[in-house]
Formats: C-alpha cells, structure tokens, sequence
C-alpha cells in the first residue's frame, strides 16, 4: 500500500535525523514522531512502546525492517510446540479466573451494577511466555486477539 510506504519513508527519514545527535535520547521530538508514525502502522503498541520509551535505536531498526518485509520476520518467529501451547493456555485460563475472582471479592460494588457477570472476559496474558505463542493459539482459535495487548478465550 502506499500509506505504508510513506510511513516507512518517514521512519527512515526520522532514523537518520535521530542517528545526527550524539546521544539519540536527546531527540525527543523525532522519538515523538516515531510514536506517532508507528501508532499508523497497526502495530500493537506494546510492541513498539519500549523501544520508543527506551530510545533504542537498534530496536527500531529491527522493528521498521519487520514492518519492511514481515515475511521475513514471520520466517525467524518459531512456532511454539503443542505442550508449550498447552501449558500457555493454562496459565491465560487460571489468570482470567483470579482476576475474575478478584473483582467478584470487592466489598465496594457500585449499586446499579449488575454483579457477577462476565466483566473480564478480555485480560493481557502472562508475560512468561512470548508473543509467538500468543499467536500460535490464536491461529489455533482457542484465543482471540482483541486489541492493545487483549486476549479472549476463543468460541468453543
């Protein structure tokens, strides 16, 4: 598409400007623009928020490359085998009932609340296993992404 295109031509552009300071940290409105111009690509922004924050440049590197030729990053993700999938989707599955769990036990419910209904039925998933294998249930349908971060258990 040519909007990615443009947004690429702008992260290189914004690159080169960051890579002219002697400390890339002190480019403050270039990292702002990176922001900006990665929030248009998409991408999740968990993601891309640490390389930003961290102001790594080799991380931005690697990520507008990934943005570049996603099938060649798709080809370096591993595919997670089935009992670390298995195991994954345990953990997503016991997490979903403590937080659940955890909003139920609030003594301070407001009173035109419903109660005990399905009130997270999205949660962020344990950061102990890695995207890849966040993906690999999606695309397996027992997790479906909802946005920013957010899973749900797939329709069964």
């Amino acid at each position: 598409m040519a909007g990615d295109d443009d947004i690429l031509a702008k992260l290189y552009e914004q690159m080169t400007a960051i890579r002219c300071y002697d400390d890339p940290r002190r480019a403050a409105n270039e990292w702002k623009q990176v922001f900006r111009l990665l929030q248009k690509t998409g991408l999740p922004q968990k993601r891309f928020a640490g390389i930003v924050g961290m102001r790594d440049l080799a991380g931005l590197g690697e990520l507008v490359e990934e943005i570049r030729d996603p099938a060649a990053a798709a080809a370096n993700d591993e595919t997670p085998d089935a009992e670390t999938c298995k195991r994954a989707l345990r953990a997503f599955r016991k997490r979903l009932a403590v937080t659940r769990l955890d909003d139920e036990s609030k003594l301070g419910r407001g009173p035109l609340s419903k109660g005990s209904d399905d009130s997270y039925a999205s949660i962020e998933p344990p950061n102990e296993w890695p995207e890849p294998v966040w993906r690999e249930l999606v695309r397996q349908g027992k997790l479906r992404y909802i946005g920013h971060g957010f899973y749900e258990l797939g329709k069964a």
